[in-house]
């Protein structure tokens, strides 16, 4: 599995589809997965929603997109492409023909088969569907032939009526060159763009733009926080006043975010790649996992907010416990209030899986430099600030291989972590005067 696509509320259940491979852990073959659930911790797996088409539109794969409410019929909005497709995409459309969303019916010709013509666009891919204004508009990810990454925009009040309405944001603005820059792209490369493309408004009325940084592979994830605004021509803009990583590690990709209106909240998943060599992805059988739900939002200086959704303490076994032996999947909650260390793995040679903590200076170092991965990426330690003061509070998610950190609601990072034979898992708290709380992750009863 890969991205992360169409969050969707109906009913009183989440539905939450992927790109998935069916008969192999490799990146080919795209269908959507989907699952659903009722609290965003006990989750049904369903079959297949979307399988390629042979001879259409997207008999090369069901690519990202998203799942809309179009007058009461739910509705996917997704990438296809053909066996010709060189880094275009087609818009694909697809409905769903029950009320659980398991009998989808794609629409037998795209709404739209490209870029618009003479635009410079390379990469064009990723729809997401949103409304402001009064109307329903769409973004879709690019690239140019100049290397500039973009969002389009396109107005699509009629869903199988699509009109260009112009460019969003460019990698020209000087936030955005700043903030959601990458890498530059390698030698030989056709183009840097932004892939999925999400926009949503926050409670206090600041919008956020979270774009995946692509330079010929996918690099980073960013995110941009500002006012949107519809002029008396009806060209839709968006003004950027900050922004930076969406997620600090490396490995987090292909954000999806779902704005559920009745909770007052918007909710981002991100998928999770894999960083061990190929090998091993073949001997497990399996390839790729999906983060857990985070709840987005600013905060007044306009960077962004990121805790765990509250629903994951659902998961938790129900006693704590503390220093010692760790299981395979825990969350801790560590108050430090003073500089200190706490160790989560140690190799048999001594090496140690750490974070450092330091309040006054308000951050947060993990050091995993040495627990070794296929995936190119920095094995130096990763520093992740937030405000410093008096207390620094950390919560840390792991489940198998995937570690996720959350220093206080300013930064986060997303890590796989692959535990060899040897390998202690061992809660120690070295130095300081540091608190921790840890629940094994247990999987909860059925409701």
């Amino acid at each position: 599995m890969n991205d992360p696509n169409g969050p969707f509320h109906r009913r009183g259940r989440y539905h939450l589809f992927y790109q998935y491979n069916p008969a192999a852990p490799v990146h080919a073959n795209i269908h959507w997965g989907h699952a659903s659930s009722a609290d965003l911790v006990r989750w049904d797996h369903h079959p297949v929603a979307l399988t390629p088409t042979p001879g259409g539109p997207d008999e090369a794969g069901c690519w990202s997109g998203c799942v809309v409410d179009d007058g009461g019929v739910p509705t996917a909005v997704y990438s296809g492409i053909d066996r010709e497709h060189t880094g275009l995409s087609s818009i694909c459309l697809a409905v769903a023909e029950d009320d659980d969303l398991i009998e989808w019916k794609p629409v037998p010709a795209p709404v739209l088969t490209g870029p618009p013509p003479g635009s410079g666009v390379t990469m064009f891919r990723d729809p997401f569907v949103f409304r402001f204004g009064g109307r329903r508009w769409a973004l879709v990810g690019a690239g140019h032939a100049d290397g500039t990454p973009s969002v389009l925009v396109y107005d699509c009040e009629d869903l199988y009526a699509w009109r260009f309405a112009g460019v969003l944001l460019d990698g020209r603005h000087p936030v955005a060159a700043r903030t959601a820059a990458g890498r530059s792209a390698p030698p030989g490369s056709a183009t840097t763009g932004w892939e999925c493309p999400q926009l949503w408004q926050t409670p206090g009325g600041d919008w956020v733009l979270a774009v995946a940084l692509w330079d010929g592979d996918p690099c980073s994830t960013a995110y941009l926080t500002g006012l949107l605004a519809l002029d008396r021509s009806g060209t839709l803009s968006f003004s950027p006043r900050t922004g930076g990583p969406l997620d600090h590690g490396r490995d987090f990709y292909a954000p999806s975010a779902f704005q559920h209106t009745e909770a007052d909240r918007a909710l981002l998943w991100g998928w999770s790649w894999e960083a061990r060599p190929q090998e091993d992805v073949d001997r497990a059988g399996w390839a790729g996992v999906l983060t857990a739900p985070r709840v987005v939002d600013v905060h007044p200086d306009g960077t962004l907010r990121v805790t765990p959704a509250p629903e994951l303490d659902l998961l938790r076994a129900a006693g704590p416990f503390g220093t010692g032996p760790l299981p395979d999947a825990y969350d801790l909650e560590i108050a430090a209030r003073s500089p200190g260390t706490v160790g989560l793995l140690r190799s048999a040679a001594g090496a140690e899986l750490t974070l450092r903590l330091d309040p006054a200076a308000g951050t947060v170092v993990l050091d995993r430099s040495e627990w070794p991965r296929a995936r190119p990426g920095g094995s130096g330690p990763l520093v992740l600030r937030t405000r410093p003061g008096a207390e620094l509070a950390v919560r840390v998610l792991v489940d198998g291989s995937l570690l996720e950190l959350f220093a206080g609601d300013r930064a986060t990072a997303t890590e796989r972590v692959y535990r060899r034979p040897d390998d202690v898992a061992e809660l120690v708290v070295c130095q300081g005067d540091i608190q921790v709380r840890g629940w094994e992750l247990v999987r909860p009863s059925p409701v």
